[in-house]
C-alpha cells in the first residue's frame, strides 16, 4: 500500500486528535499519544506534542501549561470538532450507548470514545435543529423490576483495572474483602463482568484454581492489572455460567418446580413464563404452575416474596427422584 502524503497524514492526526480533546477535562499528550499507538494515524509523543501545540494556537482548544505534562480540552463555548458522518440518529444511538453501556465496556475503550460521546451530546443539545431525537431521550427508560437500589460505591481505579484486564486477558492482582468480612489477596484470571441491578461482579479463577468465582466490584480494595497475559479457557462460557443460574447462587441444578399462586399474583406468569415448558393448571382461585429451572438461592427468595399467596411448593429432581416438600 502507497504511502500517504506527509501533508495527508498530518491533517487526519489533526483531525483524530481533536476528535479525541474531551470538552469538561484535561487530557495529556501522552495519553492520547497511547489512544492512537494501535491506529492508521499513531504517531510517536513528540509529534503528538507537537500537533497539540499547533491546534491550541488555531482553535478554541485550551492549554494548561501550569504543570506538566500539560492538560488539553475544548474551551467551554467551543463547538468542538464536527463530524458530518455523525447522524442525528447516530447520535442518538452514541448517546443511549453512553448511558447504558457504560459499566459493560472497557474504561480504555470507553476513553477512545469520548470524542463521539462529545460530539454526539453536541448533534443533540437544545440549539440543535435534533428535536425528535432530543426528545426520545425523555421518551424511553429502563426501569427496575425491584425496589429501586442506590449502587455502591466502587473504589477509584478499580473499574478501570477490572475491565482493562478483562479486554486484554492479563491476569489481575485483587486484595478482596467478601460479605462474611474474610479479607483476601490473590492473582486472578478475568472472565467476564455482568451487571446485576445495581451491581456488578467479576466472573475470574484464582491462580491454581479451575472453578469460576464471582466477586463483586465493591468489595475490591484495590486492585492492580498484571503485564502477564493468558489464554482464555476454551471451557468457560459466561451465557452457560448465567443460564447455570450462578449469579443467583445455585450450582446449576436443574429441578421440576410446581407450586400455587394466587391468581392476582400469578396471572404475569401467564404472560411471562418461568420456562418454556412451563404448564399452568387453572383451579378455583389459584393457578398451579409446573416448570423446569435452575434451583438458587435467588429462586427462594422470589418465592417467599409472595407471602401467603404461594403455597405447595414442591420440587422434584430432574432424575425423578423423590420430591423435596415444603407447604406454606
Amino acid at each position: 500500500m502507497p504511502k500517504r502524503p506527509d501533508t495527508k497524514e498530518t491533517v487526519l492526526l489533526a483531525l483524530e486528535l481533536m476528535r479525541r480533546i474531551p470538552r469538561n477535562r484535561k487530557v495529556t499528550a501522552k495519553e492520547l499519544h497511547e489512544q492512537l499507538v494501535d491506529t492508521e494515524v499513531g504517531r510517536d509523543l513528540r509529534t503528538v506534542q507537537r500537533q497539540l501545540e499547533m491546534l491550541s494556537e488555531h482553535f478554541e482548544i485550551e492549554r494548561d501549561d501550569r504543570s506538566k505534562p500539560y492538560g488539553y480540552s475544548w474551551k467551554d463555548r467551543a463547538r468542538g470538532l464536527a463530524l458530518p458522518m455523525l447522524t442525528e440518529q447516530e447520535s442518538l444511538l452514541l448517546s443511549l450507548a453512553e448511558q447504558h453501556l457504560r459499566n459493560l465496556l472497557p474504561a480504555s475503550l470507553m476513553k477512545t470514545m469520548d470524542g463521539f460521546f462529545t460530539q454526539a451530546r453536541a448533534n443533540l443539545a437544545p440549539y440543535s435543529n435534533a428535536k425528535r431525537e432530543r426528545e426520545w431521550l425523555m421518551k424511553v427508560r429502563v426501569v427496575s423490576t425491584n425496589q429501586p437500589l442506590l449502587p455502591p460505591k466502587v473504589k477509584p481505579g478499580v473499574f478501570e483495572q477490572v475491565s482493562n484486564t478483562l479486554y486484554a486477558n492479563q491476569w489481575l492482582f485483587v486484595d478482596y474483602e467478601n460479605a462474611a468480612g474474610k479479607r483476601t489477596q490473590a492473582d486472578v484470571m478475568p472472565l467476564g463482568l455482568a451487571q446485576q441491578g445495581e451491581r456488578l461482579y467479576l466472573v475470574c479463577r484464582f491462580k491454581d484454581y479451575d472453578n469460576e468465582r464471582s466477586l463483586a466490584l465493591h468489595r475490591i480494595h484495590a486492585a492492580q492489572a498484571s503485564t502477564l497475559t493468558f489464554e482464555r479457557p476454551k471451557d468457560f462460557d459466561l451465557e452457560q455460567y448465567d443460564n447455570d443460574g450462578r449469579f443467583g447462587y445455585g450450582e446449576g441444578q436443574k429441578i421440576r418446580l410446581t407450586f400455587r399462586i394466587e391468581k392476582e399474583a400469578g396471572f404475569h406468569l401467564l404472560e411471562s413464563p418461568l420456562s418454556a415448558d412451563q404448564q399452568v393448571q387453572e383451579l378455583d382461585d389459584v393457578y398451579e404452575i409446573s416448570a423446569t429451572v435452575v434451583d438458587t438461592a435467588m429462586l427462594d427468595w422470589w418465592l417467599r416474596g409472595f407471602g401467603d399467596a404461594v403455597s405447595n411448593i414442591c420440587k422434584s429432581a430432574a432424575q425423578d427422584e423423590l420430591p423435596m416438600r415444603s407447604d406454606n
